[in-house]
């Protein structure tokens, strides 16, 4: 299984779109993240854990769930950085491969140290632009798919059928 951990308030700071959205309205810089997030879970088959520090939003550790993603703040002193750390020690193993999502150099070279690989928010921005054509290329060619119908019927009798669906005369 593959795991990707994301710095929530890094990717937020790097992402130009949740960067201008962070200005006026942080709570839904961190939706749309894990919006996004959620999408590219089901798109990868990655699992996703994004991590939040708690000085932006003070108390005690929480961890919920959203969209199948899993979202945590961390303790009052504990940096994202820190648990994500002890999160990539903890989920390495030999059929689990890490990635953590971070701009920060630092992080990088220390989950790098631990076995985890490395994404920067630029490069996670880039898939996900790529991950989002893909999903509007999937819909898009669904939705122009026509309805297969189980006996063979002309053009005419077709279009006839589909006013008749529609209450047109």
């Amino acid at each position: 299984m593959d795991i990707l951990i994301v710095d929530g308030y890094n990717v937020i700071g790097a992402w130009p779109e949740l960067r201008k959205l962070k200005e006026h309205d942080l709570a839904s810089a961190r939706d749309v993240l894990i919006s996004k997030m959620a999408e590219y879970q089901g798109f990868t088959g990655y699992k996703v854990i994004i991590v939040f520090d708690a000085h932006l939003v003070q108390g005690v550790e929480k961890k919920y769930t959203n969209y199948q993603v899993d979202v945590i703040f961390t303790k009052e002193n504990e940096t994202a950085d820190e648990r994500i750390e002890k999160l990539a020690k903890q989920l390495i193993n030999i059929r689990t491969k890490v990635y953590v999502a971070t701009s920060d150099y630092t992080e990088q070279w220390a989950i790098f140290g631990q076995g985890a690989l490395r994404k920067s928010a630029r490069e996670l921005l880039t898939e996900m632009e790529s991950i989002e054509q893909g999903i509007s290329k999937k819909v898009k060619a669904i939705h122009e798919q026509k309805p297969v119908s189980k006996i063979p019927l002309t053009d005419e009798v077709a279009r006839i059928f589909e006013r008749w669906r529609r209450g047109e005369k």
